[in-house]
Order: C-alpha cells, then structure tokens, then sequence
C-alpha cells in the first residue's frame, strides 16, 4: 500500500501573498479600462473605512468581490488570464517570510500542500506556477460559450467551507490529517483549524486572535522582517 502524504493547507490571501489576489486584479481591471472608475468609487468608502480603522477588512473584501462579480459580467476570460498573468510576472515574490519557509520545509518533508483562496481561479491559476502546491482551489466564475463572464458564480465553496473542502481532499488523494497542517488569518479559516493537528494563526484577525487564544492554538506575527510567536502547542 502507497505511504499516505501528510496534508498542509494555506490560505493564499494575506497570508501567503502580502495582499489579496482579488484586490490587486481588480486593481488592474479599473486602471486598465476593463472595468469602469464607477467600479473603484463603489469600493473606496469600504477601503478607507479599513484604512482608518473604522472599518473591518472583512467588510471591505465582502463588498470588494460583490462589485467585482456585478461588473465582470460580459468581460472576456481571456482578459482576466493575461492581466493575471501580468499581474503574478511582477508581484510573485510579494510573499511573507514565515510562510514562504514554511512551505518549502514540507515541500522537502513530502507534504501534500493545498492553497485555498478568496480570489477568482484564473489568477489562483498563474499564482501556482509560482509557488508550485499540489493543488489549489480558489472562486470559479461562469463563461458563456463565447469565453465572457456571465456574471454568475459556479463554485465558491472551498472559500465558505475549508473543513469540507478538506474532507473533498481526503477523499480524493493519498493524504492523511496526523501530521495535518493549516495556516490562515481570517475567522473563515476557524473550520479547518478545527480538524487539522496544528493549527496556525497567522497575522490573525482580531475576531481569530481571540478564537486561537482560547484554543491555545499557534500564534503567529510577522512585522517587517521579524516573526513572532506568540502562542506555541
């Protein structure tokens, strides 16, 4: 019988990548032309709520991909892949150290390493041929038979739902939860951390700061080029 792998997964956004996938597509996309500066002027008020701290970051992201959704319908596909393409070409190496290391001490461990992210597949996509996990999954948005959005989401569950996407994951490839690994930053990464052996919150949100405490799960902090642990298993 093949030897089971041990499963470690990573939230993309903010955890990885020191911003989110989305937020620097949609970026693009307006400053490009493909989306309208009406598209920006939806999101700012959310954005320098978060800024000036009297906002959540959570709040902002929710409204970020709402207008993202609403005008990307009738865009082309093929847009999206070569601004993402573009995108990862210059910013690839915008990644946290701790992470960064991490993920290439269980690459070296035989880990089966998943990467999980909030932002469209096609920028997920390009991201991989960067940092090379063995799986990813990120949102999949619908195209008609011409290659242009339709304006609908086809999956997004691996962001709602990490514990059953780990399941999915378990089910499907020769992996193992003993051993298991899960790194994030967010509450939305709260149900994975619940089925994994180590848990690490990294640059948690206040809201998974005070969950991870009361777990006693691992705490994490990078600020400029020093880590901190705060709380060990």
């Amino acid at each position: 019988m093949q030897k089971l792998r041990k499963l470690a997964v990573f939230d993309v956004d903010g955890t990885i990548f020191r911003s989110s996938l989305t937020r620097r597509l949609f970026s693009y996309l307006v400053n490009e032309g493909i989306f309208s500066k009406g598209a920006r002027e939806e999101v700012d008020p959310y954005l320098r709520a978060w800024l000036n701290r009297k906002g959540s970051y959570d709040v902002y992201l929710e409204k970020l991909v709402k207008v993202f959704i609403a005008h990307i319908r009738g865009k082309k596909q093929s847009d999206i892949r070569r601004i993402s393409r573009k995108i990862v070409s210059s910013e690839k190496s915008h990644v946290y150290r701790f992470t960064r290391d991490l993920i290439l001490e269980l690459k070296k461990k035989n880990y089966f390493i998943v990467a999980i992210s909030g932002s469209p597949f096609e920028i997920v996509r390009w991201y991989n041929r960067f940092l090379r996990f063995d799986k990813t999954y990120g949102w999949v948005l619908e195209t008609d038979k011409s290659g242009r959005y339709t304006g609908n989401m086809k999956y997004i569950y691996s962001v709602r739902n990490k514990h059953l996407l780990i399941k999915h994951v378990l089910e499907k490839y020769n992996v193992t939860l003993r051993g298991s690994i899960a790194v994030g930053d967010t509450e939305s990464d709260i149900s994975m951390f619940e089925i994994v052996d180590r848990p690490i919150a990294f640059n948690p949100s206040s809201g998974l700061y005070q969950v991870a405490k009361k777990k006693g799960w691992e705490i994490v902090v990078e600020r400029k080029d020093v880590v901190y642990k705060l709380q060990k298993l």
